[in-house]
């Protein structure tokens, strides 16, 4: 059993690393935190939580490393993850100058997607990762001892989809505080188009991604 919390500490702290780093789940966080409120972020935060359930389910069934040595299923994921991100930073960029009451810039929740909406939003931006899905091939391949039980390396995988819904919904709670909203919106319009631009930048970078 000690091994296995040993192997745990590496699992968590290699998922630390790779969630708090910057990327296309936290980019579409933020900008659900600012433009529609924090019921759209949280949903979201769940979406992208749930997808790494995804993302532990095919590395368990030695699926991923099929994906990850065809070129053609690895390109579909890659292109099909570009092509969303891309959609999402269009609509950003054709975003409406934000209503202004009594000289304040009005706070956009009223905009907000539906719950569903915003859970689907969060889970195809990680899904349609290749990125991510490297990840967890790589964690089960070279991390994690395959002769690991298959019921803990699949507490691993629970653990790991809680503690990335977690991480972001914090994110999520300090985006929507009124204050830090407030100040991002100043920049009104020119926020979301900021966030189209780092959207379609993202779905470049995913484009040029790789396997190896």
């Amino acid at each position: 059993m000690n091994s296995y919390w040993s192997e745990f500490l590496l699992v968590a702290g290699a998922h630390l690393l790779a969630v708090a780093s910057p990327g296309p789940d936290f980019a579409i966080v933020l900008r659900q935190s600012v433009t529609h409120g924090r019921r759209a972020a949280i949903w979201t935060s769940l979406g992208i939580g749930t997808g790494i359930l995804i993302h532990v389910g095919y590395s368990l069934l030695g699926l991923g490393v099929l994906v990850s040595q065809s070129p053609l299923w690895f390109n579909i994921v890659k292109w099909t993850g570009a092509a969303y991100l891309a959609w999402i930073g269009v609509n950003a960029l054709r975003t409406r100058p934000a209503v202004v009451v009594d000289g304040e810039t009005a706070l956009r929740s009223a905009e907000a997607p539906a719950n569903h909406s915003a859970f689907v939003t969060g889970f195809l931006v990680n899904i349609l990762n290749p990125k991510a899905a490297l990840f967890f091939i790589a964690l089960f391949v070279t991390v994690i001892d395959p002769a690991t039980p298959r019921g803990i390396q699949a507490a691993y995988g629970l653990w790991m989809a809680g503690a990335t819904a977690a991480w972001f919904a914090c994110v999520s709670l300090f985006f929507t505080r009124e204050t830090v909203r407030r100040a991002f919106l100043r920049s009104g319009h020119w926020f979301d188009r900021g966030m189209g631009v780092l959207l379609l930048a993202l779905a470049a970078r995913l484009a040029l991604a790789s396997a190896h």
